[in-house]
């Protein structure tokens, strides 16, 4: 089945609004969103359009495979590509040298072994991200040599705790790394390996004089993944780093969205009062394809759950999305317990396996076009049994 969902019978293309998988009947399209439908991937660098060869929906291994390897390690990126993701992300934050390396958040104190070495003891700080107080080590205090004697560590072992087992086994690989990782393996799989990278916290970074945006395009014309057909899709949860991107590559550029009711933190630097429950709505939706191809919104934005976490009705944001022409890769399916929708918990353990399959139909059934999940394997099964290939 995964085979058949990664090439085979079943592969189809991503195009500006996404809804191949269902076809306009079942999505129930307005007759707007059908004229989307009809004119999608005839725009060109600027905007919504771009086809994006990738079957629908679209597996996206979120950090690789951070259900079964610690995230955002050569061994979690690799064993998502061996199970048949179709895209694997990774998370783009600089060291005080300059060099962009894969870490989902710069302070790297729960996914690096960085306090069991007393010769980076005094680098321990307090500093404010994005508005929030932490304390711990940070990729910007040191420099790529120093990062490469640390060695990657289970995020939450609570939750994993057989992803320890992996513990100091891959160092924090740079993005420069991981592009000529999915080369090497491009080449030998006869087929390009597509990536999903989000610039991080760009604003805080960009006060640091540490800009992600720029060194991030160099890489990407260095390694000709800077057009608008490149197997690489773009993403950041402020507009503005994707704005800014859009004007040095034409690589496909996805916004992320936060909970209803956040606003991005770029709009609160600038002092732009508009928040998520904003950029949802046509008007916000409209904005963001003129500048990006999709978007990534939490999975409560497209059925939000009651207090008791049970799913309810789904909102109208993929029909909307895709009157747009906006794609859709919501975030994150995993397959414990304690992260499904209530609904979807199985027995009494937290980290027990639960209903994941249930979960992803009811998903895939609003006609959203692609899943980031911590378990590409079962994401994958979950696309085959939906489409029927």
């Amino acid at each position: 089945m995964t085979e058949r969902a990664q090439a085979g019978p079943g592969r189809r293309t991503v195009m500006g609004v996404g809804a191949a998988v269902l076809g306009s009947a079942a999505l129930g399209l307005t007759g707007t969103a059908q004229a989307a439908q009809n004119t999608a991937g005839k725009s060109g660098g600027h905007g919504g359009g771009h086809r994006l060869d990738l079957p629908v929906p679209t597996v996206i291994g979120h950090r690789g495979t951070s259900g079964y390897r610690p995230e955002h390690t050569l061994g979690s990126y690799q064993l998502a590509l061996d199970m048949g993701a179709h895209v694997i992300e990774q998370d783009l934050v600089p060291t005080r040298d300059g060099h962009l390396v894969c870490r989902h958040e710069n302070d790297i104190t729960a996914t690096t072994d960085v306090s069991a070495h007393p010769e980076f003891a005094s680098r321990r700080a307090t500093k404010t991200v994005d508005g929030i107080p932490l304390t711990g080590w940070f990729t910007e205090d040191f420099t790529l040599a120093e990062l490469k004697t640390l060695r990657a560590k289970e995020r939450i072992p609570g939750n994993r705790q057989k992803n320890t087992l992996y513990d100091g086994r891959w160092e924090i690989p740079t993005f420069e790394e991981v592009l000529r990782w999915a080369d090497r393996e491009g080449r030998r799989r006869g087929k390009p390996v597509w990536l999903y990278v989000e610039t991080k916290h760009p604003t805080y970074f960009r006060g640091l004089g540490l800009g992600l945006e720029e060194p991030l395009a160099k890489l990407l014309r260095r390694y000709n993944r800077h057009r608008a057909q490149s197997p690489l899709i773009l993403q950041s949860f402020e507009p503005g780093s994707i704005q800014r991107l859009s004007r040095l590559v034409a690589t496909p550029r996805v916004v992320l969205l936060s909970g209803a009711g956040t606003r991005p933190w770029d709009f609160v630097a600038s002092g732009d009062p508009r928040t998520v429950d904003d950029l949802v709505k046509p008007a916000g939706l409209k904005w963001m394809a003129s500048y990006a191809q999709g978007i990534g919104p939490t999975l409560d934005l497209i059925i939000p759950k009651d207090g008791a976490g049970r799913l309810t009705t789904p909102t109208t944001l993929v029909r909307d999305a895709h009157a747009q022409g906006l794609i859709l890769h919501p975030y994150t399916m995993r397959n414990e317990n304690t992260f499904l929708p209530a609904d979807f918990r199985r027995g009494t353990d937290p980290n027990a396996y639960g209903d994941a399959f249930g979960a992803f139909a009811a998903y895939f059934a609003t006609g959203i076009d692609g899943i980031f999940s911590d378990n590409p394997d079962t994401a994958l099964l979950a696309a085959a049994d939906f489409t029927g290939k």
